[in-house]
């Protein structure tokens, strides 16, 4: 872990397939880069492309990478990740994925689509952590627009954690959770004794989207059995250029 061996550093990022806002410039790359400049020691990815068939001229334009993105993305600095499919169409697919410093205990993606169109999952990967084989629970969620679907998939969430982890052991959940009301908190909070980490530190939820002019706070990172110990929203300079959502960046210590 970063610094202290008792200190995790996290990202979440929506990368949206990879482009920039308006979809004019595939930024991954640079996208890459930038995730790597952070120094997180876990990344939350969502949006990020499994298989992406592309012709050879569009791969060649735009520089598309031949291996699976968030692999590509992992490059030298994550030797561990977790990739969950959640939509499938006729030339690939996309969903989220967890890259880790550290090694992966075990990892389960489980489906939460309501509606055929909406492809949502959860991505529930177990970390081993240096600090006295901490056993760290990482959630990385993509919820959908509708309320009623959010609300669904809320309760599902809910069930996997009572059920799946035990209450002495840390868990960080992230992601976008497309909940501008923040209608999450009944859960999370009041069910589960979840904080988030912007609302605790800066007293309220990191505004992220659109990433031009950051108004709706749609991206969490929420937690259980961490101290927070800063915060920051990655949305102006090279970040501006990437993806349509800021980034989330975080430094927790174990208690």
């Amino acid at each position: 872990m970063t610094g202290s061996d008792r200190e995790i550093h996290i990202l979440t990022y929506n990368v949206h397939k990879g482009y920039c806002s308006g979809n004019r410039r595939f930024m991954l790359e640079s996208m890459r880069e930038r995730i790597a400049e952070t120094g997180a020691d876990i990344v939350f990815l969502q949006e990020i492309h499994g298989t992406a068939i592309k012709s050879k001229a569009k791969r060649r334009k735009f520089s598309y990478p031949d291996q699976p993105h968030f692999e590509y993305l992992a490059d030298q600095a994550w030797p561990h990740f977790a990739y969950g499919r959640n939509a499938i169409y006729r030339k690939g697919d996309h969903g989220n994925a967890i890259l880790s410093m550290h090694p992966f205990v075990s990892w389960e993606n489980i489906d939460v689509s309501i509606f055929p169109r909406s492809s949502r999952s959860i991505l529930h990967g177990v970390i081993e952590l240096p600090h006295k084989a901490t056993r760290l629970h990482t959630l990385c969620v993509h919820l959908g627009l509708l309320e009623q679907e959010r609300k669904e998939q809320l309760q599902t969430l809910t069930e996997r954690i009572d059920q799946h982890v035990p209450r002495d052991e840390p868990m960080i959940i992230a992601g976008d959770f497309n909940d501008w009301r923040s209608r999450a908190e009944h859960h999370l909070h009041d069910d589960l004794g979840l904080e988030e980490l912007f609302v605790n530190l800066q007293g309220r939820h990191a505004r992220t989207f659109p990433v031009w002019a950051p108004f709706l706070p749609v991206d969490r990172v929420y937690y259980r059995g961490l101290q927070p110990e800063s915060c920051n929203r990655l949305a102006s300079g090279h970040w501006r250029d990437l993806s349509d959502h800021a980034a989330l960046f975080g430094v927790f210590k174990l208690e």
